[in-house]
């Protein structure tokens, strides 16, 4: 049989899912990819957090596993929530690329040069936070889009949008930034990287839950699982379980700032975990926590280092961030 390969058609999506598809056919499965076009690719005009969160990413392709269309769904493994429907299972996490988050500061190179209240764009409130923690004076600016369309607000290049070239324009509060923030893999996969000018260490930038790992989802015991389990790379599934078990106790998404790195250490994990919100005086503060723990034991590790974010007084933001997403309400301490 032919593998269908849903997947969504933006340009890193689609080398993603193409990426898949050569493991499979190294393995001998004949496949062919079916492009989808998400709801999260169709809002553009509005946060995440306000629509719905990066499910919106997601539900599309899902649909198209139920309805039999598609036989593997292919992800970025921060874009899945951390609850799917029981009909679903993630047969596989590909080998990880670099997680970290990258800088895009054509004139300023790096995050300390930056100047006093430069505008960094970025879509992600895990990222807003954790770098107005250190410079309270910068201004976040939400973007959307593609990799390359949020690329040229910091660099002004030129983007074709409906088949018309565009650039940036000054003044445009759509315009031009001081920099980007970006996840490094995506760049990296898309022959971008040399357009980082920084590398953000996770103490500054603690990456997404899953961020750099590909994810594989099916529908259980169907052909798309059997064949694409032996894609599954051990220590990626290990250290992304773990993070996403933070996210599974604190119910996090992307309408809450929560961030979650796992790092195999031999046998152990070494897990580090943050969450943000608003400090209740016109600023943000982020908690942060960390444990090593075993690795055949990731979503244990992954629950016991929120536990500890919520000790630190964690569910006062957590309530507070979603009353500002509408969210779901904070979760109850154990």
């Amino acid at each position: 049989m032919t593998l269908r390969i849903g997947t969504r058609k933006s340009a890193l999506a689609l080398w993603q899912a193409g990426r898949v598809e050569g493991w499979l056919r190294e393995r001998g499965h004949a496949c062919e990819l079916l492009p989808i076009s998400t709801e999260g690719d169709r809002i553009l005009d509005r946060p995440l957090a306000e629509v719905g969160g990066k499910g919106l990413f997601v539900k599309d392709l899902e649909q198209a596993l139920a309805d039999r269309r598609a036989d593997l769904a292919v992800h970025s493994a921060k874009d899945v929530p951390f609850a799917i429907s029981d009909a679903f299972v993630l047969s596989a996490f590909c080998a990880r690329e670099d997680p970290r988050d990258a800088l895009i500061a054509p004139f300023a190179r790096r995050f300390a040069n930056l100047p006093r209240g430069a505008r960094v764009g970025t879509s992600s409130l895990r990222r807003a936070v954790q770098l107005l923690a250190e410079r309270p004076d910068l201004i976040v600016v939400p973007v959307r889009g593609n990799v390359q369309t949020r690329l040229a607000r910091a660099t002004g290049a030129t983007v074709v949008r409906g088949g018309v070239e565009a650039r940036p324009a000054e003044g445009d509060p759509q315009g031009p930034l001081d920099a980007v923030v970006l996840a490094l893999a995506g760049l990296r996969r898309l022959g971008l990287d040399a357009e980082v000018t920084e590398v953000l260490p996770p103490e500054l930038s603690l990456p997404a839950a899953g961020q750099g790992a590909l994810a594989i989802e099916t529908l259980r015991g169907s052909p798309g699982f059997e064949a694409t389990a032996p894609l599954d790379d051990a220590p990626t599934a290990r250290c992304v379980r773990a993070e996403r078990a933070v996210l599974a106790r604190l119910a996090g998404g992307c309408t809450v700032p929560v961030a979650a790195y796992g790092l195999l250490e031999g046998d152990r994990i070494w897990l580090r975990a943050a969450l943000g919100g608003p400090d209740g005086k016109g600023g943000v503060t982020v908690l942060r926590a960390e444990m090593r723990g075993s690795a055949t034991g990731p979503e244990a590790l992954g629950t016991s280092v929120a536990e500890a974010l919520l000790d630190k007084g964690g569910a006062p933001l957590l309530e507070a961030a979603r009353s500002q997403a509408s969210g779901l309400p904070a979760p109850k301490r154990a």
